[in-house]
């Protein structure tokens, strides 16, 4: 699958489903301020949406994931005390979660995310699956 930007809501529905999952975010590296901007989602509350618009890179699961170049995953979002996820998070309702850095070589373009409403533990195997997806959109997630 070759998504446009008209189809990265296709392209994340896609992906969540491949993944057996609910929830899922698609983020925009915006290299003037840092942050992380909303492309895509799917089953995030209403009320989420003013927070996740705009995340700074090292702030909860995506900004950490961005940050660190590499997958954050929390087997369950509700009980989580390692103080990654921001405290508004919890409202997903999602346990299982995994967002990965969308990355063009080494130039970080942006995060994929995506969750369970059960707790849940990724596989090496669905990491690296979800890293691999996050890649093959990597050129087209960033202009120029």
């Amino acid at each position: 699958m070759t998504p446009t930007a008209p189809s990265w809501n296709d392209f994340l529905a896609q992906t969540i489903a491949d993944f057996g999952c609910t929830t899922g975010t698609l983020h925009r590296l915006d290299p003037a301020d840092k942050h992380l901007k909303l492309v895509a989602h799917q089953g995030i509350p209403e009320a989420l949406m003013p927070i996740i618009q705009s995340i700074p890179v090292g702030k909860g699961i995506a900004g950490t994931a961005a940050e660190r170049r590499e997958p954050v995953e929390m087997c369950n979002l509700q009980t989580d005390t390692s103080g990654v996820a921001k405290p508004g998070a919890k409202q997903t309702q999602v346990q299982g979660t995994l967002a990965v850095p969308v990355l063009d070589g080494q130039r970080l373009c942006g995060t994929l995310g995506i969750g369970k409403l059960t707790p849940y533990d990724f596989t090496a195997e669905e990491k690296e699956k979800l890293l691999e997806t996050a890649s093959g959109i990597a050129s087209r997630l960033l202009p120029g």
